[in-house]
């Protein structure tokens, strides 16, 4: 049996997830726990790739105004 997977049109492959997971802070850098960093980076390059407003990302990313603090930061 083959499995198919998909992969969004603006979202990181698992290639590309391996090579940027590793320079990512680990979870216990202190204060509030962080989200998810592959849902929120998926958000920025929808934003970036899209060239849509940020109110417009989906929210399957999160908050747009955590998607955008992620980036600010």
């Amino acid at each position: 049996m083959m499995m198919c997977v998909v992969i969004r049109r603006h979202e990181l492959s698992d290639s590309e997830w391996e090579s940027l997971s590793q320079f990512l802070p680990s979870a216990l850098t202190g204060g509030r726990l962080r989200s998810d960093d592959r849902r929120v980076l998926n958000g920025i390059v929808w934003k970036v790739r899209s060239g849509a407003p940020w109110r417009d990302v989906p929210a399957r990313y999160g908050s747009w105004k955590a998607v955008y603090t992620r980036l600010r930061s």
